[in-house]
């Protein structure tokens, strides 16, 4: 898998160094000399991990650190001349996900931007809610460590449910993303898979069912 890597670095000397060495990683390498184009870059491109420094031109990482995490749900690793102890906690409770004091050996900034990289992607493979997790790559269900032994259908549905905790949906969003189509007439599939859901998630006393009311739709809720 390919991974694209925003640096935003003023120091050209650095920015070159820092962008051939995670090129020769295969990194896909974006490149911003201030917060203005840091910005920029995140609008118009899908970005796996921001490797920050905190003394910019046109403002400071930490103040841009707060805002890129307010919108976007990507690690940060700070890169600052700025290595003293109190530097460091006030990056990472800023938002930074990792802090790596300059100077630093080049080898140390690819194992921290690779370690983000596996913890990034092993939280997007989980959806999680209260007791129950869905494997995104593997299409399981689990309550707790049972597998809900879930079809297709059922995993979409509960998968759905998932990203929408609480929350009543439509039964025509419920057919766009099991089915892909739009339901008719005919609510029968859906029915029999709501109903195949509940008496698994019965079975694993997962504490969850999906109700229904009418004029609002179909929730998963605590049974």
């Amino acid at each position: 898998m390919s991974y694209t890597i925003l640096l935003i670095e003023d120091n050209p000397h650095i920015m070159e160094i820092n962008a051939e060495a995670l090129m020769m990683e295969d990194y896909t390498v974006l490149q911003a000399v201030n917060g203005k184009e840091c910005l920029s870059a995140l609008q118009g491109n899908d970005v796996d991990m921001i490797v920050l420094d905190i003394m910019l031109p046109d403002s400071d990482g930490l103040t841009l650190c707060k805002q890129i995490k307010a919108q976007y749900d990507i690690p940060i690793l700070f890169l600052s001349a700025l290595g003293k102890n109190e530097q460091i906690v006030e990056g990472l409770r800023s938002g930074g996900d990792d802090y790596l004091p300059k100077p630093y050996d080049i080898k140390v900034l690819l194992a921290r931007v690779e370690a983000r990289l596996r913890a990034a992607q092993r939280k997007k493979r989980f959806v999680t809610y209260d007791n129950l997790r869905l494997d995104t790559v593997l299409l399981i269900a689990y309550s707790g460590e049972t597998d809900l032994l879930l079809n297709q259908k059922e995993y979409l549905l509960l998968l759905t449910f998932l990203r929408n905790p609480n929350h009543p949906i439509e039964k025509e969003e419920l057919y766009d993303a099991v089915w892909g189509a739009l339901p008719g007439d005919d609510l029968s599939a859906l029915h029999t898979a709501v109903s195949r859901l509940n008496k698994k998630l019965d079975g694993a006393k997962a504490g969850k069912r999906v109700t229904y009311q009418r004029g609002e739709g179909y929730t998963l809720e605590d049974a």
